[in-house]
């Protein structure tokens, strides 16, 4: 039995640390969200990682519904939380918009990237 409890110990340890060398940056949410309809366009598009990111190597980038760029350039990093980046917005219409993000994981520079969208009404 004590040989039982020692292999089931050392496979949960290897099993949660192979979880965590394979730790990514992930959208893990969005102001505003994936798929919003929002009523009023917003000033920013703040997009929170599920782990912390480099910024100088992350960033946000926003379409507007002719394919323009609608941010205004570079991703921002929050002062007091490491995991959230945002971008300003010049002045939006309604229509739908597409929003671009790449994040590089601070502790393993694993690179990550992905897209939504969200609708701002007319």
């Amino acid at each position: 039995m004590n040989r039982l409890s020692l292999f089931l110990s050392v496979t949960a340890l290897s099993l949660s640390a192979a979880a965590n060398a394979f730790a990514h940056a992930d959208l893990a949410s969005a102001d505003p969200a994936s798929g919003a309809t929002i009523a009023a366009a917003p000033a920013k598009i703040t997009i929170t990682f599920t782990e912390e990111v480099t910024p100088k190597f992350s960033g946000i980038e926003v379409l507007d519904p002719m394919g323009m760029r609608a941010d205004d350039g570079a991703a921002q990093a929050s002062a007091d939380d490491a995991k959230v980046l945002s971008v300003g917005l010049k002045s939006m219409g309604p229509g739908v918009y597409k929003v671009s993000w790449h994040a590089t994981a601070a502790d393993d520079g694993h690179k990550t990237k992905g897209t939504y969208q969200f609708t701002v009404k007319p």
